[in-house]
């Protein structure tokens, strides 16, 4: 396997657009290869098989999609949590390409059990330092109702955009931050 950390990012990276625009089925490593403008037969060079190119995206788009450590660096608030998930839609809605590949790996994870532990692990590991901030900052609301909450409200912004009103993000994070006002 080639070692070329810079064109194996790359290639992962032209993976998560074929999944989000062609979907698990489209992921090939000549579309692989033509998404990221090398050479066909390099991101065979790169990726053991198919599995693997799958879990490494699946592990890349978390790092995509992840915070910067500088927007966690506040002092605790609703008001910071508010901005928090804020600034989460405004990752999710900007890399939305890395949110539709993402739904597409959990979709195929359901029938590959390596991918499924793999995104599980990652997944457990980010709520749980989710958790681990909620706490150590002291901020309102259950963090896993927050998570819960505001993943069903980008999977519908993202997929099916117009069903739900202008605000609705405020809206439930205020209901579920500050309850009864």
């Amino acid at each position: 396997m080639r070692s070329n950390p810079e064109r194996r990012t790359a290639l992962v990276d032209a993976a998560i657009e074929v999944l989000a625009a062609e979907g698990a089925r489209g992921l090939t490593f000549r579309a692989v290869d033509t998404a990221a403008a090398v050479p066909n037969g390099t991101a065979s060079n790169y990726f053991a098989n198919r599995d693997d190119l799958l879990t490494q995206a699946g592990l890349r788009i978390h790092d995509r999609l992840g915070p910067n450590p500088a927007d966690l660096d506040q002092p605790p608030s609703a008001e910071f949590l508010t901005a928090l998930l804020q600034l989460l839609r405004h990752r999710l809605t900007a890399d939305r390409t890395g949110y539709l590949a993402l739904l597409e790996l959990r979709l195929e994870a359901t029938r590959r059990p390596a991918l499924q532990q793999a995104l599980t692990e990652r997944v457990r590991a980010n709520l749980e330092e989710n958790r681990a901030l909620h706490e150590a900052h002291g901020l309102p609301g259950d963090p896993l109702v927050l998570y819960c909450a505001v993943g069903g409200l980008m999977l519908e912004q993202l997929t099916l955009p117009g069903v739900l009103p202008e605000g609705a993000l405020e809206d439930v994070v205020q209901a579920l931050v500050h309850p009864g006002t």
